[in-house]
C-alpha cells in the first residue's frame, strides 16, 4: 500500500515550481481523460452493432419458416345431414287483388268513373265473411268464403260449382238456399242473396240486363198473361158440355204463363254480380294494402287481401332445386325474434320464374352455394308449409329456409372432407396422427354433408389400419 503524505505535504507536491508545469500537467489529464472515454464509447458501439448485425447464415436461420404444426380432427359418429339454405319470405296461404272496373259503378250501365265511395278498413286489419270490405261508387265489395274466385255473374238459373259455393258462403253466414237444388240458383238461393244485401243495407242488383224499370215490367205483363189464361180455361170448363180439347189447352196454357212469370219475377230479383263480391279460403283475412283514398278515382288494384295460414314462400337456384322435393323437413328461422319453426317442403316449381325474383335462395349446405345473385339467376318458387300455425306478427317477414335435402338412416363414421385424400391408385384414404406417427387407412366414402363425409374403413375394427371415433386424423397443417 502506497504511503499516505500528510495533506500540508500533499499541497507542498502539487505545488508548481513554475507556472509553465501547472498548465502542461492539467493538458496531459485532459487527453488521458478523452482518450479513456472514447475507449469506453468505442467498446459500447461494438456492443450495440453486434444485435443488430448479422451475418448471412444467421439471417437466412432467422427467416427460415418454423416446423409445420400438424392439424387434426376426431373422427365421429353423427347422423349427417345434407341441406339447403335458402330465404323466403312469410305469406298467407293465399293472396287476393280487387280491382274494380266500371261495371262496378253504381249506374250499372259500365261507362261512369270508377270511385272509392268508402273504406271501413285500414291496412293491417283483420276482416271476417259477410262484411263490406269497400264501396266502390256506391256498390258493395263483400268478403265470403270460398277458393274459387268470382268469375261471372250468379243469377237465377246458373248452375254450377260456383253456385255450390255461393250457397254453402250464404249457409255459414245463415242465409239458406230453401228448397234449391245444390248448385241451382233458384228462388231460394236468391231470397237468400236479397237478405244478405238488405242487412248490409243495399238494394241487391236485379238479375234483369235491362235494369228494374224493365224487370217490373215484365213481371206485370207475366201477371196479366197468367190473368187471361186463367180467364180462357173459366170460360172453357163453364160450358154446358165442355170441350175436353179446349179446356186441356187452356190448362197448358196457364201453366206456361205461371212459368213465365215465375221467370220474370226471378229476372225482377236478386242476383250476385261478379264484381261485388269477394271470395277468401279462411277467416279471418287481413287487409294488406289499400292503393286508394276515399272519393279518389280507382286506377288498378284497390285492395290486397289474404287468407289462410301463413306459409313461406323462397326461390331456389337451378343446382339447389335438384336438392328439393316435396315433403322434405325443414326449418323455419326468424333471425329478428330468434325462433325456429318446424315445416315441410310443400311445392317446388318445376318451371323457374324470371330473373331477379324475390327469395331466391343463398346457398346450399353442401355446395357452399350457387355463387349467384337474385339479380342475374332465374329461381324456382319454394312453398315450406310449418307444422304449427306461425304467429301473424311474422307476416312479411323475410326468413331463413333450411331443407334438409338427404340424411343417413342413423349415426355412421364421419371426418371433416379435408380428411380424405384420392391417391394416384385410385384409393381413398385418411392419415391417422398415433403421436409422432402416421397411418394411413383405406376408406370408402358415402354421404356428404354440413363438412363431413361418411367414411367406412377397408380393414375390421380393431386391427392395424382400423378406424374408430375419437381417432385424431390430419385434415391440414399450419405454421
Amino acid at each position: 500500500m502506497a504511503d499516505v503524505l500528510p495533506e500540508s505535504e500533499r499541497e507542498q507536491e502539487w505545488e508548481p515550481d513554475s507556472s509553465g508545469a501547472t498548465s502542461g500537467l492539467v493538458r496531459r489529464r485532459r487527453v488521458l481523460a478523452m482518450v479513456a472515454g472514447g475507449a469506453a464509447l468505442f467498446a459500447g458501439g461494438g456492443v450495440a452493432a453486434s444485435l443488430y448485425v448479422k451475418s448471412p447464415a444467421q439471417a437466412v436461420a432467422d427467416t427460415k419458416a418454423p416446423e409445420p404444426d400438424v392439424l387434426t380432427a376426431e373422427v365421429e359418429r353423427r347422423v349427417l345431414a345434407d341441406t339447403v339454405v335458402l330465404r323466403g319470405t312469410v305469406r298467407a296461404g293465399r293472396t287476393v287483388t280487387v280491382t274494380p272496373s266500371a261495371s262496378t259503378s253504381g249506374d250499372g250501365g259500365g261507362g261512369g268513373s270508377v270511385i272509392a265511395s268508402k273504406l271501413p278498413y285500414a291496412a293491417g286489419d283483420d276482416v271476417r265473411a259477410g262484411k263490406v270490405v269497400a264501396e266502390v261508387s256506391g256498390r258493395p265489395v263483400i268478403t265470403l268464403r270460398g277458393r274459387v274466385a268470382a268469375y261471372r255473374d250468379l243469377k237465377p238459373g246458373s248452375k254450377g260449382d260456383d253456385v255450390t259455393q255461393l250457397q254453402r258462403a250464404l249457409a255459414d253466414l245463415g242465409y239458406s238456399s230453401g228448397g234449391d237444388a245444390t248448385g241451382s240458383f233458384g228462388t231460394g238461393t236468391q231470397d237468400a242473396v236479397e237478405r244478405l244485401y238488405a242487412d248490409l243495407g243495399y238494394d241487391p242488383r236485379p238479375a234483369s240486363t235491362g235494369g228494374e224499370e224493365a224487370a217490373a215490367q215484365a213481371v206485370e205483363s207475366a201477371k196479366d198473361s197468367v190473368r187471361n189464361a186463367e180467364r180462357m180455361l173459366e170460360d172453357a170448363e163453364a160450358v154446358e158440355k165442355p170441350d175436353t180439347t179446349q179446356v186441356k189447352r187452356a190448362r197448358e196454357d196457364l201453366a206456361d204463363a205461371r212459368e213465365d212469370l215465375a221467370t220474370a219475377r226471378l229476372q225482377a230479383g236478386a242476383m250476385l254480380p261478379a264484381a261485388e263480391v269477394v271470395f277468401l279460403p279462411a277467416f279471418p283475412a287481413r287487409l294488406d294494402a289499400v292503393g286508394a283514398a276515399v272519393g279518389e278515382p280507382v286506377s288498378g288494384v284497390l285492395l290486397t287481401l289474404s287468407s289462410g295460414d301463413l306459409v313461406v314462400q323462397g326461390g331456389a337456384a337451378a343446382d339447389e332445386k335438384t336438392l328439393l322435393r316435396k315433403g322434405q323437413k325443414a326449418q323455419i328461422l326468424s333471425e329478428l325474434t330468434g325462433k325456429e319453426f318446424a315445416g315441410k317442403v310443400a311445392t317446388v316449381a318445376t318451371t323457374p320464374t324470371a330473373s331477379g325474383g324475390q327469395g331466391s335462395g343463398s346457398g346450399s349446405g353442401s355446395s357452399g352455394g350457387s355463387g349467384g345473385s337474385a339479380g342475374d339467376t332465374a329461381t324456382y318458387a319454394v312453398v315450406v308449409v310449418p307444422d304449427t300455425a306461425l304467429p301473424r306478427s311474422l307476416t312479411g317477414q323475410n326468413v331463413r329456409i333450411t331443407v334438409t335435402s338427404a340424411a343417413t338412416g342413423g349415426k355412421v363414421l364421419v371426418v371433416p372432407v379435408a380428411a380424405v385424400a384420392s391417391g394416384t391408385d385410385g384409393r381413398t384414404t385418411v392419415t391417422v396422427l398415433h403421436g409422432e406417427r402416421r397411418e394411413r387407412v383405406e376408406v370408402r366414402t358415402g354421404a356428404t354433408g354440413d363438412g363431413y363425409v361418411q367414411v367406412t374403413p377397408v380393414s375390421e375394427a380393431g386391427v392395424s389400419g382400423s378406424l374408430d371415433a375419437g381417432d385424431p386424423v390430419v385434415v391440414g397443417t399450419s405454421s
